[in-house]
């Protein structure tokens, strides 16, 4: 059966989260605009430096629960870089749908407020829901949806 659009560009977010290097958490960013992707963006240590699967986890070592403690984690969430890697680019992301693999920290959320994105939509919950008011007094439409299928189907 063919997937809608919401689950084409939630399986996409979710091969991107295979490229996370976190140890916790693989998440995949896409965004979206017109059925066009824009850019694309997953957690992980800042291009270039040594990433928790080679440093390990110092939020593990410490025990640091979910959703807390932001500043110890040396990672980019995929929501930073999705934005980031727009911005590289010379891509507004004004209008745009994010489809993520988790919903956003409320660190994240700021941020696509202020890159004025106009949805969000994820199968995935962070420990963290704060994000909604915010999203509400923005007018962001979010959007929480079953998983979609990890089988990829195709005609031979």
């Amino acid at each position: 059966m063919r997937p809608s659009i919401d689950e084409y560009f939630l399986k996409i977010a979710s091969v991107v989260a295979e490229r996370s290097t976190c140890e916790r958490h693989h998440v995949g960013a896409v965004a979206v605009k017109n059925k066009h992707i824009l850019a694309t963006g997953y957690n992980g240590a800042p291009a270039g430096l040594k990433d928790c699967l080679e440093l390990g986890c110092l939020r593990n070592e410490l025990k640091i629960p979910s959703g807390t403690r932001h500043e110890i984690c040396r990672g980019i969430h995929a929501e930073q870089n999705v934005i980031i890697q727009a911005s590289l680019h010379g891509v507004s992301l004004e209008g745009s749908t994010i489809y993520l693999t988790h919903s956003p920290c409320v660190l994240c959320a700021k941020m696509l407020v202020n890159a004025k994105i106009q949805r969000l939509v994820t199968f995935g919950k962070y420990p963290d829901d704060t994000f909604l008011s915010l999203f509400k007094e923005a007018g962001i439409q979010f959007d929480a949806v079953e998983k979609p299928s990890t089988i990829i189907t195709h005609l031979e």
